[in-house]
């Protein structure tokens, strides 16, 4: 039970719940686009972990980009190994709802799924989205390298000065290197793919995120 933890306040590493060895048992086909959603993955692909709010709207947001290999929903950056949808809905894990995106460079770069993330929610909502309220809907960025961290924080600039100049408020949004990612349940991979009238959140924020050229002649 949650108790009086408050949702919007992340809670301590001895509040945690202690989960367990074994990881969620799985079936390892992307719903949608038929290919493995869990490791390995082809020579020629990379990954990228995001956390925009709800996880089962934030993954269609990747999964419909040409380019992207695979997508799958999890949870990362907290304190519980393997935890279940349960325990992190208890706001103890301290974990973010995410989404992995399995790309392949050569058809989309990272800077597009940059876009799309900054585009497909408010970054500005600390420790929500939305009516989704609580720790697991903060906006993160985890980066694989340090190329990812340099091209996130230099988009999290520019996003701000559109934010900015369009009235908005401050990014709350963490970048932090990539933490261990435990697959959520079966039932939330592509969720709103086999639940087509499910639950989405995410409209963004309806600000433009300004490419890096942007301006530039030609």
């Amino acid at each position: 039970m949650r108790m009086s933890q408050d949702k919007t306040q992340m809670p301590g590493p001895n509040q945690a719940p202690p989960g367990r060895r074994e990881a969620m048992p799985l079936t390892n086909r992307h719903f949608v686009k038929g290919t493995p959603i869990q490791p390995p993955f082809p020579a020629d692909t990379r990954t990228a972990l995001f956390g925009l709010g709800c996880f089962w709207g934030a993954e269609r947001c990747f999964w419909e980009l040409p380019g992207v290999y695979s997508t799958a929903v999890g949870y990362a950056a907290g304190y519980t190994p393997n935890p279940t949808y349960q325990e992190v809905c208890s706001g103890l894990t301290g974990h973010n709802e995410v989404v992995l995106v399995v790309f392949a460079p050569r058809d989309i770069g990272f800077e597009a799924l940059l876009r799309r993330f900054w585009e497909a929610h408010d970054p500005t909502q600390a420790m929500r989205q939305g009516n989704d309220v609580g720790t697991q809907y903060r906006s993160g960025i985890y980066v694989a390298d340090d190329e990812q961290a340099t091209a996130a924080r230099a988009s999290a600039e520019r996003y701000q000065a559109a934010l900015t100049r369009a009235g908005r408020g401050i990014i709350t949004t963490e970048i932090l290197p990539a933490p261990a990612f435990y697959y959520a349940e079966d039932y939330h991979q592509q969720y709103l793919a086999k639940n087509p009238g499910g639950y989405c959140g995410h409209g963004g924020c309806g600000v433009a995120y300004p490419t890096p050229d942007a301006g530039r002649q030609g």
